[in-house]
């Protein structure tokens, strides 16, 4: 393993159009639009031609690659629906939420394909940063679909980086819904930390990341979880992720930061109840870059996740994560390039945002003390009294 402060600085970007392969069809929230608008608003605002930025395509993974998340049969059911159409709900494919499609195989593993390379690359020290926008498929099971993914890249980015000598992997999930898929990957292996900031598994799918859930056996405290009520605001949210992320890895001392940044969170996406802004998805993405820095030699691979709010939320809030990750922070007062919010004007007949800002985000950090009538309070002390003490912090003071 090369020490990243002895390279060059460089970034990859994980795309090719051939990742809009992944498509359930006409009126599903996951439509690969999304990540079109997404990679042409990042090359309007010039991210990739910030200095280091490698643009890099990707090929399906291999069943030998997907067997180390995946069992080998229910890679052979997902063979058997991308070739032939066999639906099997009992596996999760042919469902409302995974319908299965022509190439759906394919097209999911050349999304575990560039997560999966990613990780290696930033291991090697090929680069110190990448990113793969069309990744994050987090709910995949090891034997089934689940929640519009078919193979879990980010648990094979996890994956990846252990086989390939990494003893402490952290995995920070931002999306509005549970990481469930990657904490039950790696439930039972104390070389991976687990955090997931999402809604309250008791008001949304998929049911579950409670405080008290923490890890299996050996790996107490590895697994750790903010649950939030309905509704809570970006000032809140960002005191959430405030009062767990940054100690609990800082305890763990990972060497290398995976983390997925769904935009679900936002008051506008029509899958959630959260009403997270996108100036306080940006700040977590910058506070997240930090701590890889800070804490894992700068080593950190950023995936996308859920969003369904196609053209006035997705585009913004990941054109943000590809921004920090090529070290080219886009401000919030900046203007939209004008010829991005005429296409979206032209091709889906909507007005779209004029900056990529949607306000100030102001936020009392926790260290200023703790309301005990607050919704969003009382969750991040279950949380920090279930795992704090697990990873040798008080969940008091630290």
């Amino acid at each position: 393993m090369t020490e990243p402060d002895t390279v060059p600085f460089v970034a990859q970007v994980v795309w090719s159009p051939d990742l809009l392969g992944y498509d359930f069809g006409h009126g599903h929230p996951m439509s690969p639009t999304r990540l079109d608008l997404t990679m042409r608003l990042v090359r309007a605002l010039g991210l990739l031609d910030a200095p280091g930025v490698e643009v890099v395509g990707t090929s399906p993974a291999t069943d030998e690659v997907l067997g180390l998340v995946h069992d080998p049969a229910y890679v052979a059911a997902v063979h058997a629906a991308s070739e032939h159409g066999a639906e099997n709900p009992a596996l999760g494919l042919g469902t409302e939420d995974d319908p299965v499609f022509a190439g759906m195989h394919e097209a999911a593993a050349r999304i575990l394909s560039g997560s999966y390379e990613a990780a290696g690359a930033v291991w090697s020290g090929r680069a110190l940063h990448a990113v793969n926008i069309a990744g994050g498929m987090h709910h995949a099971q090891r034997g089934a679909a689940s929640g519009f993914c078919i193979y879990n890249d980010a648990a094979a980015a996890v994956r990846r980086l252990l086989d390939d000598g990494a003893e402490r992997v952290a995995y920070v999930d931002l999306d509005a819904h549970h990481g469930d898929g990657v904490e039950q990957a790696f439930w039972d292996d104390p070389r991976v930390l687990t955090v997931s900031v999402h809604q309250s598994g008791a008001t949304l799918f998929p049911g579950t990341g409670h405080a008290t859930d923490t890890g299996g056996a050996g790996a107490a405290g590895t697994a750790v979880n903010v649950a939030l009520p309905r509704r809570t605001d970006g000032s809140r949210w960002l005191r959430a992720v405030d009062a767990v992320v940054p100690p609990v890895l800082r305890a763990f001392r990972p060497q290398v930061v995976v983390s997925q940044h769904g935009c679900d969170a936002h008051g506008h996406d029509p899958l959630s109840d959260l009403d997270v802004s996108i100036d306080a998805q940006r700040a977590a993405v910058h506070w997240i870059h930090e701590l890889a820095h800070e804490l894992a030699s700068g080593r950190w691979v950023a995936l996308g996740g859920g969003g369904y709010s196609v053209t006035s939320v997705v585009p913004y809030a990941w054109s943000n994560v590809v921004a920090e990750v090529v070290h080219a922070p886009v401000a919030p007062t900046t203007p939209v390039p004008g010829a991005w919010r005429d296409h979206i004007s032209v091709a889906a007949h909507r007005e779209t945002p004029a900056l990529m800002g949607d306000g100030d985000v102001d936020f009392s950090p926790w260290g200023k003390g703790y309301d005990p009538e607050d919704e969003v309070d009382r969750a991040v002390v279950a949380t920090r009294k279930a795992v704090f003490p697990l990873l040798g912090l008080d969940a008091h003071f630290d």
